[in-house]
């Protein structure tokens, strides 16, 4: 039981990396980006790679960070030249892109078979409950981190010129600012955080194949920050941690539920998760975080 709660808090505070880097894309700058697993492939194979030729952990994860960071440079250059809904098409695109890149280019990611034999972190360490928890270790200092810099980020100068740029785009630009240069330094941050929670992913699960970076798991995160509270740093920590409970208490939803095969039971829990999206967007729009004083 141990080493399953440990396994479900490193997949949590993976997701929670996704959240806080699409929670700075869209949360406050009002960028639709539904290509956000496409960063995390870009990250999984950078790092995966890397390490398989004898780079070191503690360089093959920072540049996981900077390849999926650079790879969402053209991708804010795009922005500059198009309306919300059409830059949303042009990520989800470019997530399915890089999945069939990854798929066809057997020579560098063996295809469909993926990578097997990926160095884990903490190779020293036994696999068991004590790696696990090395593992969570680092994932939360990271994390934490992570929270630190965005919170940084929402009190500064900054900060405040791009959530003009979520709430009248047109304003800000009546006061002589750019908001072209300020999506591309936005996009390129979440985009590695997304990187890095990739590389995270890749050496904890040590087997990666392209079926693992779907759009479904875009989706996901999308839902963890709708639940939490879009814009809201808290949200996405809190809505990353119920839609993790959602997506496994479901899973046991086959004990209550009798006469149901697996097949079924695996459609059941995306209705049940759909339905608790749904409920959450009519009686609480705002999230769980946000303004209590809202409907």
């Amino acid at each position: 039981m141990d080493a399953y709660l440990a396994a479900i808090t490193i997949i949590a505070l993976i997701y929670m990396l996704l959240s806080l880097g699409l929670t700075l894309q869209y949360g406050l700058t009002g960028l639709i980006n539904f290509g956000h697993v496409g960063f995390f492939a870009i990250g999984a194979y950078t790092s995966a790679l890397l390490s398989l030729q004898g780079v070191p952990l503690a360089l093959s994860i920072p540049a996981a960070a900077v390849t999926a960071g650079l790879a969402a440079w053209p991708i804010g250059l795009i922005s500059l030249r198009l309306r919300d809904d059409y830059f949303a098409i042009v990520t989800l695109g470019f997530s399915e892109t890089v999945r069939l890149v990854i798929t066809s280019e057997k020579w560098l990611t063996n295809g469909v078979q993926g990578i097997p034999g990926i160095p884990r972190l903490f190779e020293s360490i036994s696999v068991g409950i004590g790696a696990q928890l090395a593992v969570m270790g680092v994932l939360l200092v990271v994390t934490l981190a992570a929270i630190y810099a965005m919170r940084r980020i929402v009190a500064s100068p900054f900060g405040r010129v791009i959530e003009a740029i979520r709430d009248n785009e047109e304003a800000l630009q009546a006061l002589g600012k750019d908001p072209a240069r300020f999506k591309i330094q936005v996009l390129i941050p979440g985009s590695a955080l997304a990187g890095i929670a990739g590389a995270f992913y890749a050496h904890y699960i040590t087997y990666i194949v392209p079926d693992q970076f779907i759009p479904l798991v875009t989706f996901y995160v999308w839902m963890a920050i709708i639940i939490g509270g879009v814009g809201r740093v808290s949200g996405a920590v809190v809505g990353t941690g119920l839609l993790m409970l959602f997506l496994e208490g479901s899973r046991f939803l086959r004990d209550i539920v009798p006469g149901v095969s697996e097949v079924e039971m695996a459609s059941l829990r995306i209705g049940v998760v759909g339905l608790l999206l749904v409920l959450f967007t009519i009686y609480r729009p705002q999230g769980l975080m946000g303004d209590f004083t809202k409907r």
